[in-house]
């Protein structure tokens, strides 16, 4: 059997290869929109991309599961309680498919979403015992995917009732050496205290995962699934994805290649409307063109792009690199941007050597922000950072609202007061000043260091 693991750290995802060596066939799970990468290995391994799955219809991403069929006679497979809107073959708890060697056990595993499956996976080129267990958000690396996603109060509590029947009857049961493969890894959203590691095993979660220690008792564990206290805010658009994951997305046939635009072919784009994204790290952004938006390419980026930008306007990028645009290109692809109408050819520089106007951000260390908060008692301290990292610690009379909240609540904030915006290290308050300079709020000041470099200071937190 050939298997590979695919991580994308942006979204915090993975995705998943299996192969079989005496048939040639090959499956592909929970997958990502920008499927070569599936077609390339698989043709390494001289293998035919034969089936695809998804464990459910995911929130954080758009996946790229319709994008298969064209590209060859790849069959869809999907729970049969999954309601989708392309043609999938649907399979019943318990139901196998072979493929060579390879015999995948479909198991039902509501809990994170309804719908969800799990694929129980046994070499048998190696024996009759299963070896890998597909868990998507069934189980995770320390953690349970959130089941809050759906609605209110009642579904997160159907959804946490189902994750007990889930792991109680399903998962748990099965042997300590089945190694756990989880689509939702370090760096996404869909769990509060998900570990660094990209895979785990049945007994190593059953005795280490601390959200599995109330199990025994299913309403102190129902209890504790609701108490989504720490838990991640959740992006705004994520409901659009599952809309669009339940739908079929639509498929991507030939990209475009985004072009470079002059500047005065620029600013006609913003003028008509057209988002300006500077993709640049924070201090880059410090001076940046007036109305920007700042998400710096990295990690953090598809997170962040669809916390702040709208799904119905046009994007046009500043980039420090041209090499760069392709991997803006599909981070915004992936969580159902449509390609931006273009970039600045030239970059800042091109821009400020023409004479345009500059706005500027001001960068303040820790020590800067403890020295104005000393002199002036009527500067904001605007934390953007999660739940969790609030409560952990934060600045005396600082005002919370998390990066994903803050388009929504920007209103909320005084015009007339300075504000020092302050994340981890800089990245996220970046994101959400930026978005303060663009609703017109003049006196706003970055933190770079952050949270970070406050308490290794030893500065004062409270919480």
């Amino acid at each position: 059997m050939f298997f590979k693991q695919f991580y994308l750290p942006s979204l915090g995802h993975a995705s998943y290869l299996v192969g079989s060596e005496e048939s040639g066939e090959a499956l592909v799970l929970d997958v990502r929109r920008d499927v070569e990468t599936y077609f390339s290995e698989a043709r390494e391994q001289g293998m035919r991309i034969r089936y695809a799955c998804d464990t459910h219809q995911h929130n954080d991403y758009l996946s790229g599961i319709c994008e298969l069929p064209a590209r060859g006679e790849v069959q869809l497979l999907a729970g049969a309680r999954a309601e989708v809107g392309y043609l999938v073959r649907a399979m019943d708890d318990g139901e196998t498919l072979e493929m060579g060697e390879v015999r995948f056990e479909l198991m039902h595993t509501p809990g994170h979403t309804p719908e969800h499956i799990s694929l129980l996976v046994t070499d048998r080129s190696r024996g009759d015992e299963p070896a890998i267990l597909f868990s998507g958000g069934a189980l995770l690396v320390g953690d349970l995917a959130r089941p809050d996603l759906l609605g209110g109060e009642e579904e997160t509590r159907q959804g946490a009732e189902a994750f007990c029947e889930t792991l109680q009857h399903k998962i748990l049961p099965l042997p300590d050496f089945v190694e756990v493969f989880p689509t939702h890894v370090a760096g996404s959203l869909c769990g509060g205290n998900i570990g660094s590691r990209l895979s785990t095993t049945i007994g190593y979660e059953r005795r280490m995962n601390q959200v599995l220690s109330s199990l025994s008792s299913s309403e102190e564990f129902v209890r504790q699934c609701m108490d989504l206290t720490d838990l991640p805010a959740v992006p705004p658009y994520w409901p659009r994805m599952r809309k669009l994951n339940t739908e079929g997305p639509p498929p991507l046939g030939v990209l475009a290649d985004p072009p470079p635009l002059g500047i005065d072919e620029f600013e006609k784009a913003r003028d008509e409307g057209a988002i300006v994204v500077d993709c640049r790290p924070p201090e880059a952004f410090s001076a940046h063109i007036p109305g920007a938006i700042n998400v710096g390419i990295g990690n953090s980026f598809a997170t962040w792009a669809g916390s702040v930008l709208p799904p119905d306007r046009d994007l046009i990028l500043v980039l420090d690199r041209a090499g760069d645009l392709w991997e803006v290109c599909w981070q915004l692809l992936r969580i159902g941007y449509p390609l931006p109408r273009g970039w600045l050819g030239g970059g800042m520089f091109a821009w400020r050597t023409a004479g345009k106007p500059i706005d500027v951000l001001p960068q303040w260390t820790v020590h800067e922000l403890r020295r104005a908060l000393d002199k002036d008692r009527d500067l904001l301290v605007l934390d953007v950072r999660q739940p969790a990292e609030w409560s952990a610690g934060h600045i005396p009379q600082a005002r919370h609202i998390t990066g994903a909240e803050i388009v929504k609540r920007v209103d909320e904030l005084p015009k007339d007061r300075p504000i020092a915006s302050i994340c981890g290290s800089g990245y996220r308050s970046s994101v959400a000043a930026s978005v303060l300079k663009a609703r017109g709020h003049r006196e706003v000041y970055n933190v770079l260091g952050g949270m970070t470099g406050w308490e290794a200071e030893g500065f004062q937190t409270a919480s």
